[in-house]
């Protein structure tokens, strides 16, 4: 039809799209905001922009067959007495049990413990079914105190102590009345059936001294075993990753707006933050600066897709990456089997418009009952594990091919830009010149 429309002359506005125009309206009709879950969908720059250079004769590659390329990674030895031990730098993002489903954050547990690295827990407390099947899980601290249990905290392996989300820096997390089952109320202490809007801020401290005195209660708390990871939304991202090393941070979890939420302001996931890509140098040259990059370990989260986007936040200088949306896709979610399901939601398959209304076919983003029953977490779990074995792999391809025994060695050396805008970003050199924008060279 609009093939039609273009033969007749008529030409469709890039300021004002058809789905700018259904935006404009659907206000107009209702006079409320919309909100939903999932990402940012405009394109936005990122790590598909930068590419590597592979060894060949002023390098040398290694062989896939023969020749080693390590993967492990320790984050949280800089106080921490029991630090973790991971096998891959691919952990799990915290993702809500209310959020998700708990055969979801079973399913997690099972993928994450079977890949060799560890899973988070997210808004709304502990679940006993994500306990039991993660080998090593990090307790997220949030400014909400959903489901918020000391004893939890000692259970846990790690805390992350989280002042923002990549999705909404600066905002509260949302989780529609539809998700408040009895069970997610009760862990939270909310009404059933009433929309949860968390808070933006934590209660008890307005500062980063105020965080330094956190941190050393959460130590105490833990007998100063645990490490302690602070999670910022990427914005002023040079400033706040300073800070949190300051504060007493072990770990600095990074994510960029690219990451995914179970609900929030559309306005918010589309125009508040910077894209992941930028925000790694400048966590990067925090870290440098004060002298204690590797020392504190930065991990990266925000859209990341795949081995070559692992390969090129290690290369930028992270320790470690966190997915979250493709660690749901792994799982099952929005998966084609489902798009009859999905186009009845108003969604398709592959659209992610679905996550905030709880009425997932796929029984990932639901607290229906007879939706999650649906969800195998077993074989959820081996997928995923698939999933990040695959990930690893990728990256450990390219880590060869630039001439690397290990991940962690992979540089801004090894990558060019392809757009000036990802080569200022990343402050690499734009691809066949020594041109880095911004440099001054």
């Amino acid at each position: 039809m609009y093939q039609d429309l273009a033969q007749q002359g008529l030409r469709e506005s890039a300021t004002f799209d058809r789905a700018t125009i259904h935006a404009i309206q659907r206000a107009a009709e209702t006079g409320v905001y919309d909100i939903r879950g999932w990402g940012a969908k405009r394109r936005l720059p990122h790590f598909d922009d930068l590419l590597f250079l592979g060894a060949s004769m002023s390098r040398y590659p290694l062989e896939g067959y023969r020749e080693r390329c390590g993967t492990d990674v320790v984050l949280g030895d800089r106080n921490a007495t029991h630090p973790l031990h991971l096998d891959t730098p691919v952990t799990i993002a915290g993702m809500s049990f209310g959020a998700l489903s708990a055969q979801a954050k079973e399913a997690l547990g099972r993928g994450a413990s079977e890949a060799g690295t560890s899973t988070t827990t997210g808004d709304g407390g502990m679940t006993p079914e994500e306990r039991d099947q993660s080998k090593q899980l990090v307790y997220q601290y949030l400014p909400s105190r959903y489901g918020m249990n000391p004893d939890d905290l000692r259970k846990a392996d790690a805390i992350e102590v989280v002042l923002g989300q990549g999705a909404k820096p600066g905002g509260g997390g949302m989780l529609l009345g539809q998700k408040i089952t009895e069970r997610v109320a009760e862990m939270r202490t909310l009404p059933v059936g009433i929309d949860q809007r968390s808070a933006c801020r934590h209660p008890d401290w307005t500062g980063p001294d105020d965080l330094e005195i956190k941190i050393r209660e959460l130590r105490e708390i833990t007998d100063w075993e645990k490490p302690v990871y602070v999670k910022i939304g990427a914005s002023r991202t040079y400033y706040d990753v300073k800070l949190a090393v300051q504060a007493g941070a072990d770990v600095v979890v990074v994510d960029g707006m690219q990451g995914g939420t179970a609900a929030t302001q559309e306005v918010f996931i589309e125009h508040v933050g910077v894209p992941t890509l930028a925000a790694v140098p400048q966590a990067v040259r925090a870290l440098q600066e004060l002298g204690v990059h590797r020392r504190v370990q930065l991990i990266v989260s925000g859209g990341i897709r795949g081995g070559a986007d692992l390969a090129k936040c290690m290369a930028l200088g992270a320790d470690a990456v966190a997915i979250g949306t493709a660690a749901l896709i792994a799982l099952g979610d929005n998966h084609p089997r489902y798009d009859a399901a999905y186009r009845e939601l108003g969604s398709a398959a592959g659209y992610f418009d679905d996550y905030q209304d709880g009425r997932d076919p796929a029984g990932i983003t639901t607290q229906d009952e007879a939706l999650a029953a649906g969800l195998d977490p077993v074989a959820g779990g081996r997928r995923l594990a698939n999933f990040i074995r695959v990930m690893t792999m990728e990256a450990q391809t390219i880590a060869r091919a630039c001439g690397k025994s290990h991940l962690t060695h992979l540089e801004p050396e090894d990558l060019v830009a392809l757009t000036i805008e990802a080569a200022a970003m990343a402050r690499v050199p734009l691809a066949g010149t020594d041109w880095i924008p911004g440099s001054g060279l």
